[in-house]
């Protein structure tokens, strides 16, 4: 879909903040009427730009967490075999291909040091993964 105006793009920014929030809380907001914002929603759930709706965890629960970046090497043609081992992690949140020296940055949530220290361990021990590297985050400056 390449017909996204700056409303539609003001409305994303608004659900992605709260998805919850009521159409005629969102139409006031934007400056819309109410059946305005109901008819570009549905447009942009039909062109599927608006793919689904999800949970924000709130601030103090993920405070709790540790997290990680896990870099990942692979041995040749491991990709699909460790993709599919990865995601059926649940402290896997996100993972990336990247370029450069390492195939994978896996983003790890886990609720302990520890916790976090055996999923690493079960990434390195994944048929295919030649090497991993990690950093642990400590705060996080910047999100949005």
């Amino acid at each position: 879909m390449t017909d996204i105006t700056a409303k539609d793009r003001e409305l994303i920014a608004v659900l992605s903040e709260n998805a919850r929030l009521p159409t005629a809380a969102i139409a006031k907001r934007l400056g819309l009427s109410r059946t305005t914002v109901q008819a570009r929603i549905e447009r942009l759930e039909r062109a599927g730009v608006i793919a689904g709706y999800g949970v924000r965890l709130s601030e103090d629960y993920q405070r709790g967490l540790v997290r990680a970046h896990v870099l990942i090497t692979l041995t040749a043609k491991a990709l699909p075999k460790v993709t599919q081992a990865l995601a059926g992690m649940e402290e896997v949140e996100t993972l990336h291909s990247v370029s450069g020296s390492f195939d994978l940055i896996a983003l790890l949530a886990a609720p302990s040091i520890g916790a976090l220290d055996l999923v690493i361990d079960r990434i390195g021990a994944l048929d295919g993964v030649e090497k991993t590297l990690s950093s642990i985050i400590l705060s996080t400056r910047i999100a949005r």
